[in-house]
């Protein structure tokens, strides 16, 4: 064939292929080609979530966000500093070691190992990891086998549940129940039931989630509660996650007790802390993990594959701020800020004469917003509509008030997101001037409460 042929016949084959793939995308919906992973559906990551609903872009623009929990301050300034040395320094922009650099490791030594009443050995007790959501992440990446059951109390750090079924567990949910206080009516306590939590276990159970100080809820969880956890853990021979991210923020003089410590308790738990929450650096995303090595060596094979390694230069800004905090009386000073903080929110709830729960750690609070009332036909978005009656609770408050929060629904199974229904999640993480300002405006919702 002469070469003009060829030449022709490979054009009219292109332009069969053109004509076909044209023919698909005209009567075909290529859209969903490839189906994704059924997980994301039982995670609840493709959803609309509560974070895209009350995102800044959504709300007025002067409105005030006590809804999601990230400060509107700066790490103390020898905190960024040390991260500034760092970045100037050759070796710190380098990778570091999965385990993380010695000097944090060392540094948590120093500043956990006593309050864990224990020298920890840096080589094989501690993973560093990119942030404390990695570093749970990567224990239930090292931990479970499909169909592996975890205890989770309502309302949940919402990470918990995807980070769960992502890695073929199965969550299973238990309700903190809220009651008045004894000593105040006024105000909300959460409770376990611990007839309901035994009840809950079986012979699939892998692991509980204890989160104390605890996010939402603002619950401190007593040493009583924490050792009836305890005994049921040694007896079904759970493993236990201990999320202590917020340990330094707590009021009151209640104690926080880390679970680590009790009877037993050291070799079956991992206790994990956070620095973007110790020194207000939440985007520096430099976590911890602290247990026994038959605990951090499988998560540190697991945290290797995920991230490989955490971001070095602040790594070591961490570790100037753990090896200084003490001698500069910064945790009391962070304490005493807080408080002043909460105070401030608290007290604009009590002027209103409505109900929350005390908050006696973390820099959350919830409102009883059951009182809240709204006209008939108000203008709420497709995204509000059909949710939990938080939702368009907090929504209205955002709109007409000025500050926003978050609706507590979101925190719960839909088996017992009517306990959540009732609340909305303030954070108190602003500065002093700023919680001023929203506990002012707080005061023009006395019009809408019935």
């Amino acid at each position: 064939m002469a070469p003009s042929a060829d030449i022709h016949t490979a054009t009219n084959g292109a332009n069969g292929v053109h004509n076909g793939v044209n023919s698909l995308k005209k009567y075909q919906d290529r859209s969903n080609l490839v189906p994704f992973s059924s997980r994301l559906k039982e995670g609840r990551a493709l959803a609309e979530d509560v974070w895209s609903i009350f995102n800044a872009a959504n709300l007025p623009a002067d409105c005030i966000n006590l809804g999601q929990g990230y400060m509107n301050f700066a790490p103390p300034s020898w905190v960024k500093d040390a991260a500034e040395d760092a970045l100037n320094s050759v070796a710190t922009n380098h990778y570091s070691h999965p385990k993380g650099r010695l000097r944090l490791r060392q540094a948590l030594n120093k500043f956990y190992g006593p309050q864990l009443g224990r020298e920890l050995d840096v080589e094989s007790e501690i993973l560093v990891t990119s942030g404390a959501n990695e570093g749970q992440y990567s224990v239930f990446v090292a931990f479970l086998e499909q169909g592996d059951e975890v205890i989770m109390f309502e309302p949940f750090f919402d990470q918990y549940l995807p980070s769960v079924t992502f890695n073929g567990g199965i969550p299973v949910y238990v309700p903190l129940h809220p009651q008045a206080s004894v000593d105040n009516p006024a105000k909300n306590e959460w409770l376990i039931d611990f007839d309901e939590l035994e009840r809950a276990i079986t012979p699939r159970t892998k692991m509980i989630i204890v989160n104390t100080p605890h996010n939402p809820v603002g619950k401190v969880f007593t040493r009583a509660e924490l050792e009836k956890i305890a005994v049921l853990a040694e007896r079904h021979n759970l493993l236990v996650m201990a999320d202590e991210v917020y340990d330094y923020l707590v009021f009151d003089g209640k104690e926080h007790v880390r679970f680590a410590t009790l009877p037993g308790m050291w070799d079956r738990t991992v206790t994990v802390g956070s620095a973007g929450k110790l020194f207000s650096a939440t985007g520096w995303r430099v976590g911890w993990l602290i247990g026994p090595a038959s605990i951090i060596r499988p998560t540190l094979a697991a945290t290797t594959r995920i991230v490989f390694c955490t971001n070095s230069p602040l790594q070591e800004a961490a570790a100037v701020g753990l090896e200084q905090a003490r001698e500069r009386g910064f945790l009391e000073q962070q304490t005493r800020e807080y408080d002043e903080r909460r105070n401030a929110l608290t007290a604009a709830f009590d002027k209103l004469g409505m109900k929350y729960s005390q908050p006696e750690g973390s820099y959350f609070v919830l409102l009883d917003i059951s009182s809240v009332q709204w006209p008939e036909n108000y203008p709420f978005p497709p995204s509000v509509l059909g949710r939990g009656r938080d939702f368009s609770a907090c929504w209205f408050i955002a709109m007409e008030v000025g500050v926003s929060s978050i609706p507590v629904s979101e925190f719960y199974c839909e088996e017992h997101c009517t306990i959540g229904e009732n609340y909305a999640r303030f954070a108190f993480c602003k500065d002093i001037d700023t919680m001023k300002q929203a506990a002012e405006r707080l005061q023009s919702l006395s019009k809408f409460l019935k």
